[in-house]
């Protein structure tokens, strides 16, 4: 029998230790692992959703009888001090020793800390062990603000944990740019952006030179000369490898740290490996799980003599999602190491940025960044790593190709079976097509059972879902297609449930039809699927709504909120303008006038959200819902009433249409307008729902859209009366939030709708499914049940009382500073 000592029960030795006894028994592999800490392995990928309700048991990656059930030896709590090489022993901190065969270290890595005066200080945390996690919280009940060292992927998730103890949060990095390793300057200027607008305050270029306090810290001051005043400071600049066992026991060391091993991860001790991220190979030492699994993966099979190959380093490509921002590099992101030709998307107001690489010769994608979307970065990566063909328009990749089509060569059906879906288990396209076709596999929770793809940072959960698709219509066997793995239904047979069963919970429905807690994709899907059926007030349920519907106003840059009136048709009268400008100038709001006809004040501070509404519902106004997925403006001309080429009131229209429609919640956001003749000066051809008048009546255009990807809209039906248009308006509406997938614009559900404008005409007008009376009843009662949501916040003190910078303290975020352009205030970081 061999015996296997493991020191280091993270993540990768836990990996480990699956790996090997998948593939031996106990007769011939005696395990025994060392943990320092008093818990089994748990997932330190996700270690920030410990402040957002997760528990130490949640993050576990196997419970303890996982280790008996596998005759695994586990010894938590009990610390390796030294490795002695000639005898083949280890010895715990209490003095015992046990002797091994092989050693694997995985001792894995601490907290890097710079050696700042006044590190020791009260209050001075790092971001690495549970621990720690528990230290911080217990801190932070004392606290109003925090700030973060390290502006890397560490120092980020620890900036989210500032964000979910309600704290003010500030993060010091001492690089020019944030995420310098993995995102260009424009890249990370459009992070910087979202992370601004979230209300954490970014220092840049900072270099710690001492933390002050008489004991207890009270701020940083900078070799810069200026200081940070903070309550609490988070250290979470990096990482060094645990690798002073081995320097003991002789074995070489990197300089910048790591246990040096060979292409088989083995020491100079040909019996000890090292992986994870003690290992030091070839002067690297890799900080993502991935490349951990594949070092276990790799000395696993040395032991068992199966498929043996060596550790040819590893690709550092990783997408994660930084509090709410999707973030993506791949392959060589600044095309440094060969001649590049970089193709870059960047849309600031809506904060996203796209850059590809591509080669000089114009045939293979290099490497890239993703900021702000990053759908595409697992085909992206695909392509990369197999140097598969670009199309023949490569900006097809990061913007769409034009006309609705799919860019050439972008599915997973042209990947080749040697393709690595998933970096974390190391597991093909031809490992997941392979279980489906022999046997029997049809779901994605039997996939990750059978391959333990999708277990790990779970990045590759999009492809899965396109490969089973893809191979399940491929053997001529329906497709189903799911919200999430929380619920095996799609979004429209949800609807159905919710309706059927009366649900108007979120829990309710996922006790009735779902497992598990919910996710950020299942949560404001229902949430959407909740008011579109119900109508009811959606502060209720704000657990599931992101920031903008939670508080009932869209977060801006420094953390504020805008303010947005509805002023249906842009019509108002100088009484209520003056009410406007009264509110703003007492509440020091910035104005303006939108292209939607209406006027935004911005810079509102949460915690007078209520206040602020209160005195403008006095005046008449109510939500104009900017937002919420639901409909915005309806755009219109002065129309016949004062233009002299117009044929129809487009005013009044307008009016009436949105005053009907205000409020519906739907898929994605809904805006419409009304053009008096066909000059079309309200741009109705742009929106949603489009109505141009004409010498007869209204011809009625839908599914139109502007932003990054503009589409005319398409013309339904012509010259039709006020009462028959608004009847097709209600159909169209109901029968697009019936069918749409969540976040799906009306161009778009359109472009894949099966059919397209022939079919939703005939469903819509020609009543050719028998729904149209249906269809109309739903959207009736929308009509009858609508309440102003700010309206009903103002007159209720305990969903009033919700609206506040801390929850455990009713003072205003201190971080929010300002400064003047033309006679208004705005966020200093502009």
């Amino acid at each position: 029998m061999t015996k296997i000592i493991v020191i280091g029960n993270g993540m990768v030795g836990y990996k480990f230790c699956e790996k090997l006894r998948a593939k031996t028994t106990e007769e011939h592999i005696d395990i025994t692992v060392f943990g320092e800490e008093p818990w089994p392995a748990y997932d330190r990928v996700h270690l920030s959703a410990y402040f957002s309700g997760s528990t130490a048991k949640d993050l576990m990656m196997a419970p303890r009888s996982w280790y008996e059930e596998n005759n695994i030896d586990l010894h938590t709590n009990e610390l390796i001090v030294q490795i002695n090489r000639e005898d083949k022993q280890v010895i715990t901190h209490t003095g015992v020793d046990y002797t091994y065969d092989k050693l694997i270290i995985a001792t894995g890595s601490g907290a890097f800390v710079p050696p700042i005066n006044g590190v020791d200080k009260k209050g001075v945390f790092v971001y690495r062990t549970l621990e720690d996690l528990d230290a911080i919280l217990d801190y932070s009940k004392k606290a109003k603000s925090a700030a973060v060292i390290g502006g890397g992927l560490l120092g980020l998730e620890a900036a989210k944990a500032v964000l979910d103890m309600n704290l003010a949060a500030h993060v010091v990095e001492f690089a020019p740019r944030l995420m310098p390793r993995q995102l260009d300057e424009a890249g990370s200027s459009i992070l910087q952006g979202k992370l601004e607008a979230l209300g954490i305050n970014i220092l840049l270029s900072k270099n710690t030179q001492k933390i002050t306090g008489n004991g207890k810290l009270t701020g940083l001051e900078f070799t810069d000369g200026s200081k940070l005043e903070t309550d609490m400071l988070i250290i979470s600049a990096g990482i060094k490898p645990r690798d002073e066992l081995a320097a003991e026991c002789g074995l070489a060391t990197a300089a910048r740290g790591g246990v040096i091993v060979n292409e088989f991860l083995q020491t100079e001790d040909p019996d000890i490996y090292a992986i994870g991220e003690a290992a030091s190979y070839k002067e690297m030492v890799y900080g993502l799980v991935a490349p951990g699994y594949e070092m276990a993966s790799q000395v696993v099979n040395q032991i068992v003599n199966d498929e043996v190959k060596p550790f040819m380093g590893f690709d550092m490509s990783t997408k994660l999602k930084l509090i709410g921002v999707d973030v993506a590099s791949f392959g060589d992101p600044f095309g440094q190491i060969e001649p590049t030709i970089p193709i870059v998307y960047e849309n600031k107001n809506s904060g996203i940025y796209k850059r590809i690489n591509i080669s000089t010769d114009g045939k293979r994608l290099v490497g890239g960044i993703l900021v702000g979307e990053a759908s595409a970065y697992n085909m992206l990566l695909q392509m990369t790593q197999n140097k598969m063909p670009l199309p023949p328009e490569p900006e097809d990749l990061i913007l769409g190709a034009r006309g609705g089509k799919e860019a050439a060569g972008a599915g997973v059906e042209n990947l080749p079976d040697e393709a690595q879906i998933c970096s974390c288990e190391n597991v093909t396209k031809g490992d997941i097509c392979k279980i489906i076709t022999e046997d029997g596999v049809s779901k994605v929770d039997e996939i990750k059972a059978c391959t333990k793809a999708g277990t790990g940072c779970g990045g590759c959960m999009p492809m899965v879902n396109d490969l089973l698709k893809y191979q399940l219509k491929a053997m001529g066997r329906a497709v189903k297609n799911v919200l999430c793995e929380h619920f095996e239904y799609s979004r429209q047979e949800l609807l159905d449930i919710v309706k059927i069963k009366k649900i108007k919970t979120f829990d309710s429905l996922l006790d009735e039809v779902g497992q598990g807690d919910g996710c950020e994709t299942c949560k404001p899907a229902v949430a959407s699927i909740l008011s579109s059926t119900w109508n009811e007030l959606i502060t209720e349920q704000d657990t599931i709504q992101d920031t903008n519907d939670r508080f009932l106003a869209n977060i801006q840059r420094g953390g504020t909120y805008s303010v947005v009136p509805r002023i249906p048709g842009g019509e108002i009268t100088p009484e209520k303008l003056i009410v406007i400008g009264e509110v703003a100038k007492k509440y020091k709001l910035y104005t303006k006038i939108t292209g939607g006809q209406r006027i935004d004040m911005f810079g509102a501070r949460v915690d007078l959200l209520p206040d602020i509404w209160e005195e403008l519902i006095n005046a008449g106004f109510e939500s104009g819902h900017a937002y919420g997925k639901s409909l915005r403006t309806v755009k219109s001309c002065v129309g016949s009433t004062w233009c002299r080429y117009g044929v129809q009131d487009s005013v009044s229209f307008a009016i009436q249409v949105e005053e009907r429609y205000r409020g519906l919640r739907s898929p994605h956001k809904l805006k419409g307008a009304v053009s008096g003749c066909i000059r079309e000066c309200a741009e109705a051809q742009s929106k949603d729902f489009g109505i141009i008048a004409t010498e007869k009546g209204w011809n009625l255009y839908i599914c139109g859209n502007g932003g990054s990807k503009p589409q005319h809209a398409l013309l339904l039906i012509n010259d039709v009366d006020t009462e028959t248009c608004l009847k097709f308006i209600d159909r169209f509406l109901m029968f697009y939030i019936r069918t749409a997938e969540p976040l799906t614009r009306t161009a778009t559900w359109l472009n894949k709708l099966e059919g397209g404008l022939d079919y939703v005409r005939d469903v819509v007008v020609n009543d050719s499914l028998g729904i149209g009376e249906e269809l109309e009843r739903e959207m009736q009662f929308m009509i009858d049940t609508y309440s102003c949501e700010w309206k009903d916040v103002v007159n209720n003190p305990a969903l009033r009382a919700k609206f506040k910078h801390f929850v455990n303290a009713d003072v205003e975020d201190p971080s929010l500073k300002w400064t003047d352009m033309r006679g208004q205030k705005i966020p200093a970081a502009w």
